[in-house]
């Protein structure tokens, strides 16, 4: 327990809630929903319990309830109130919290309860699209504004990848059926965030595709093995913070000359293409903005 981070600023409260700064003063001051500590210097600071209950408070808030009406509840109700309230109609908010909460405890045991929460009423696919992204999305802003920690981001990507391969090993036991292509999944040279990859992955996998899965930081050469084995292959890839900017039109040129040969394609993710003209690129290459659009191209 000794790595849990247990005092927050103001800020962390605004970052991990959503919840400007200034709005939270007044909550405290006219409601007392809450009750900084100081430093010997004055200067605020908040428990993991007031960060638990501010999360709780704007669950309920966001969810119609008026703040002077949550002031008159006492914390343990709070509490029993935005789970009776997640179990009916607001469940993806409340686990977003907890998933929050189980990052910031490094506590496996509520990541685990809260998914097992969410299999009741989603199946895997809606489960990643409708909490996991959004939750990733705000966790990657987190780790920007040092709210959390690189281990912090790295255990809870953890456990949503291990979620990822157990689904995409239910699948694997089945023949491919649609298999007049191989897709080839990879991530370029020094590029390692592959949550986007592993879902691709699952996806093809579940509609019976031919896959062949190689993972983060793999260089074009080493890519021109799988041509020895297979003809018709679509090479598939997640620029997230790799090639630089200054690199992506170079390296996908030397990608079309060295492998997209014959029918071969190259299909791309990822926000590093917003550096590019995508409508220049050559037509072996496709670049899809989400897994939507992909699943409509197939």
């Amino acid at each position: 327990m000794n790595n849990i981070k247990n005092n927050f600023s103001i800020k962390d409260l605004e970052n991990l809630s959503g919840v400007k700064a200034h709005t939270i003063r007044i909550w405290e001051k006219r409601y007392n929903l809450l009750k900084p500590n100081r430093t010997e210097t004055n200067i605020r600071f908040y428990s993991l319990e007031s960060l638990q209950k501010l999360l709780n408070i704007t669950f309920l808030y966001n969810n119609g309830y008026k703040i002077s009406k949550i002031a008159k509840i006492n914390e343990l109700d709070i509490a029993d109130t935005v789970r009776n309230l997640s179990a009916k109609d607001y469940v993806d908010d409340h686990a977003t919290n907890m998933f929050k909460l189980a990052m910031l405890n490094f506590d496996k045991a509520l990541f685990l309860k809260t998914y097992d929460t969410l299999k009741n009423n989603k199946s895997f696919s809606e489960i990643f699209l409708e909490v996991f992204i959004p939750l990733m999305s705000e966790i990657g802003l987190l780790w920007q504004t040092n709210t959390i920690t690189p281990a912090q981001e790295h255990f809870i990507s953890e456990l949503i990848k291990q979620k990822l391969l157990i689904n995409i090993e239910k699948h694997q036991y089945i023949s491919p059926k649609n298999n007049e292509k191989t897709f080839v999944l990879f991530l370029p040279n020094n590029e390692i965030h592959d949550l986007g990859l592993h879902f691709i992955n699952y996806k093809l996998t579940k509609s019976e595709y031919h896959t062949i899965y190689l993972g983060p930081s793999v260089p074009i050469v080493s890519l021109k093995d799988i041509l020895k084995h297979y003809k018709n292959v679509i090479f598939l890839s997640y620029f997230t913070v790799k090639p630089e900017a200054e690199n992506i039109a170079g390296y996908l040129n030397e990608f079309q000359n060295e492998l997209l040969t014959n029918n071969n394609e190259l299909w791309v993710f990822g926000r590093m293409l917003d550096h590019i003209d995508t409508s220049k690129l050559h037509k072996s290459i496709k670049v899809f903005h989400s897994i939507a659009d992909l699943e409509k191209y197939l």
